[in-house]
Parts: structure tokens; C-alpha cells; sequence
């Protein structure tokens, strides 16, 4: 068996490289690493160079579509700001099944807090924080961060 250390790189098909670009770059923050224009593609560093990378290729006018998804770990303190950052650049946050939030939704399983929220080609991106606390497979389906919360105090 091979040991692995983690995903390095996932794809991402889109249909305006240049939008895609200046969505991933500027809204979502990726590093962009690296362009080729004769193939169009993108290449995106995530969490800093060569620790992971994201590769967005143009599919420029073909009918295919394919909602796929991404999610990208960040702090909590990060994600508690998440909703009123995407909110500022016109993006609506959204919990795992597509309906907007005021804020994170907590999978009690993991615990991991989230964001969703939706490319200009509607793929699905996620920012996630895993949540110190203890796992709680008790709590079906998901709470919001604040329910969470007091969730937690009740039982401290």
C-alpha cells in the first residue's frame, strides 16, 4: 500500500478562463501559479506554493456542464467571517443543500464548520474549519454555528 500525504491537485472545467481566473484569484484568493494559453488552462497554488494546486481548463462553448465540488480548509476565525465576505462581493452563502444561511453550518459528525457557496459557473465551493470539539454521530443532518455553540456550552 502507498502512503499517502494528502490530494495535490484537482480540475475544474469552466466556461470563460478569464472570469474563472479573476473569481479564483480575487474572490476566493488563490495564488495563480501558472497559464497556458495555447492549451487554456490555469493553474492556482491553494494554501501556498506546492502544497496544493487547482487547475481550471476552458471548455469554452461546448454544451457538457458538470457541477462539481471543492471545499477549501480555513481557520474558524476565517470562516466566521466567510457569509459577509461573499455577501460583499455579491455571492451568496449557502448551506450543503443550496439554501442562503446568515451563517457557518456545523456537520456535528466531523465537527466541521462550513460555508458554501457557488463559482460563476456553478460549481459548488466550500470553506471549512474543523471544529475542536468532539464528534456528536448522536445529531443528525447539521446545525448552524450558533446552535453549535450552545450545544457545546450546555455540555461543558
Amino acid at each position: 500500500m502507498i502512503s499517502l500525504k494528502g490530494l495535490y491537485e484537482t480540475h475544474l472545467t469552466v466556461s470563460n478562463l478569464h472570469r474563472s481566473i479573476d473569481f479564483y484569484r480575487d474572490v476566493v484568493g488563490l495564488e495563480l501559479a501558472h497559464t497556458i494559453p495555447e492549451r487554456n488552462v490555469a493553474f492556482f497554488w491553494i494554501a501556498g506554493r506546492e502544497t496544493s494546486m487547482l487547475g481550471l481548463w476552458s471548455i469554452h462553448s461546448s454544451p457538457l456542464r458538470s457541477r462539481l465540488h471543492i471545499a477549501f480548509q480555513t481557520s474558524l476565525e476565517q470562516l466566521l467571517e466567510a457569509s459577509e465576505y461573499l455577501r460583499s462581493k455579491t455571492i451568496i452563502p449557502r448551506d450543503g443543500a443550496g439554501s442562503e444561511i446568515e451563517e457557518p453550518i456545523v456537520f456535528p459528525w466531523m465537527p466541521a464548520a462550513s460555508v458554501y457557496f457557488d463559482d460563476p459557473d456553478g460549481h459548488s465551493l466550500e470553506y471549512i474549519a474543523l471544529l475542536p470539539d468532539q464528534p456528536r454521530t448522536d445529531i443528525p443532518g447539521t446545525l448552524t454555528f450558533s446552535e453549535w455553540k450552545q450545544l457545546t456550552a450546555d455540555h461543558s
